[in-house]
């Protein structure tokens, strides 16, 4: 997969933002993120509609038409559907090949294009995006510190580094490591999964580019806003995804969700429990830790 293009001051230090109160900024960060954390963890059944729309427009960025969409009600139904479409290790031995044979996958092309849109969102940050440069110390050059978001501020953390660390990196702790990772993990049981895209728990960097456009703290192109707004449209509406050349096989949103908290951590980090899924269908895997 390509790396996010890389600014030319992307190496600097991250700056203070320059409006606003840091604080107050924060808390209205705060709100925005629960908001995609609710979307994240919604077992409202699918907005089919909504997500069938944002598809086909993902599909023609990839310049492909609107695929047939085959609904299933756990990733566990979606195992006889994608059967041989590619898997990450697939892809990963086609970008490291120096002559690859044959068209590029369909997944491969969305892995370019969505990095090519992150890149493009961080270009529209005001301050240096800590998405794309080392979040360092301007006089030490160490790693900020991960500390509780009101004393980090106190402590003269940028609001910038504060933003990334509680919202982006909390976000894809909570929503990757806490849930997807473990359910794959689980539906890896027979052999590789083919690569997918997880709706709903895509929310971090959707919801990290939704609050700095909220907070006045970034300005995106139409065509870059019409693009972030396809992949909301997904976290809003459905759950996992795996794109093929003609079909398109989503999973519809789980029946029943139960998180808990993780010890330790300062941005309100949540898990699944060990029997804290249960999809439409029945499937319930065994999460271990």
């Amino acid at each position: 997969m390509s790396a996010p293009t890389r600014r030319d001051d992307a190496a600097k230090p991250p700056q203070a933002v320059r409006s606003g109160n840091p604080h107050d900024l924060w808390q209205q960060a705060i709100r925005i993120r629960q908001e995609w954390l609710d979307h994240a963890l919604s077992t409202q059944p699918a907005d089919k509609s909504t997500a069938e729309r944002c598809l086909t427009s993902i599909y023609a960025r990839a310049s492909r038409p609107r695929p047939r969409f085959e609904w299933v009600d756990s990733p566990d139904k979606a195992r006889p559907l994608i059967t041989g479409w590619p898997t990450l290790d697939q892809l990963h031995e086609r970008i490291r090949d120096p002559r690859p044979r044959g068209t590029p996958p369909l997944a491969s092309d969305l892995a370019m294009i969505t990095s090519q849109l992150r890149g493009a969102l961080s270009a529209g940050v005001t301050h240096t995006d800590p998405e794309l440069s080392p979040v360092r110390t301007s006089k030490t050059k160490q790693p900020w510190p991960e500390l509780a978001p009101i004393h980090a501020l106190d402590s003269g953390v940028p609001l910038a580094v504060v933003l990334h660390q509680g919202v982006r990196t909390a976000l894809h702790r909570s929503l990757a490591h806490g849930y997807h990772l473990p359910v794959r993990a689980a539906l890896a049981g027979d052999g590789p999964v083919p690569v997918c895209w997880y709706g709903q728990q895509d929310a971090s960097w959707i919801a990290y580019y939704d609050v700095l456009h909220r907070l006045d703290l970034a300005r995106y192109g139409p065509d870059e806003a019409e693009h972030l707004d396809a992949w909301a449209g997904l976290a809003r509406s459905c759950g996992w995804w795996w794109p093929g050349e003609d079909v398109c096989v989503v999973v519809d949103r789980p029946q029943a969700i139960r998180t808990e908290p993780v010890p330790g951590t300062v941005h309100d980090q949540i898990r699944l429990q060990p029997r804290g899924l249960r999809h439409r269908d029945g499937w319930q895997p065994l999460l271990s830790r």
